[in-house]
């Protein structure tokens, strides 16, 4: 292991991990408190549209996703809360339509089409030390923002008609979590990629409420979890040469199907 963090990329790996960790222990248990997994699935592939659309204009992909993924963001969010379309109809709609203009730009785009494969799927043995210290920002905030209104968005995930009796502002915590969502996956995209970043969001905080039913326990269980799963994900991924991103749900996914049965295991030993 030690010998490992003598290069630069291991490390930058490492600390990846452990900064998409973070994030999708919190981002991730709001999004699945608030049973926004679909709509996650949405932004995340619809900021596949503004990374082509990156490819053809010659700038950096991951700004021109940012921008794809709060338009869908803020986009289904209105949308939805001024006409009867359904919300799975909705992200299905940008679903579809960022895919597809992804797909449009990587063929307009001049001489051999780009790689896609980072972005579909991730690398984190790629990340560079710019998108660490830029992780680590976006991450800071995070947990700065999370905590300052750690009250309001209990009162919002658990009831938002009756926080919004209490005078909570609903629909402004609404636009920033949404917000807040679709940076983290457009950051997530570097890391495990479009296909996977959803799940990478959702294992972890599954796997913390068999544990814990309580916000805050649920978070910090999610990060533990996600830390091990990503840490060790990518281990395995380096020693036998295999896709990082793929290999971390793998990983993570597994730690869910054997923590349920050996906690009911030690249940029933207690009776």
């Amino acid at each position: 292991m030690l010998e490992l963090l003598q290069y630069q990329f291991m490390k930058n790996g490492l600390a990846s991990a452990i900064l998409a960790s973070i994030l999708c222990g919190i981002i991730g248990t709001i999004i699945v408190e608030k049973k926004l997994v679909s709509m996650s699935g949405g932004i995340a592939h619809t900021s596949y549209g503004g990374i082509g659309l990156g490819f053809l204009l010659g700038i950096e992909p991951l700004i021109s996703g940012i921008g794809f993924a709060l338009a869908a963001a803020f986009g289904i969010s209105a949308i939805q809360r001024r006409t009867t379309a359904g919300a799975d109809t909705l992200i299905g709609m940008f679903w579809a339509v960022g895919m597809g203009l992804g797909v449009v730009f990587i063929a307009m785009t001049p001489g051999y089409p780009p790689d896609m494969t980072t972005y579909l799927f991730g690398d984190i043995l790629t990340v560079s030390s710019g998108f660490v210290t830029l992780m680590t920002a976006w991450t800071t905030f995070t947990l700065m923002f999370t905590a300052a209104l750690y009250p309001y968005l209990k009162a919002y995930l658990f009831d938002e008609e009756y926080s919004e009796i209490l005078g909570v502002q609903t629909r402004l915590l609404e636009y920033l979590l949404y917000g807040m969502i679709a940076l983290s996956i457009v950051f997530l995209i570097k890391v495990v990629g479009i296909v996977l970043a959803i799940a990478m969001l959702t294992i972890p905080p599954a796997t913390a409420k068999i544990f814990s039913y309580e916000l805050l326990r649920i978070m910090i269980y999610s990060v533990l979890i996600g830390s091990i799963t990503s840490i060790g994900g990518m281990l395995i991924s380096y020693v036998y040469n295999i896709p990082s991103g793929a290999t971390i749900i793998l990983l993570s996914i597994m730690v869910y199907g054997l923590v349920f049965p050996v906690k009911k295991y030690f249940q029933r030993q207690r009776v």
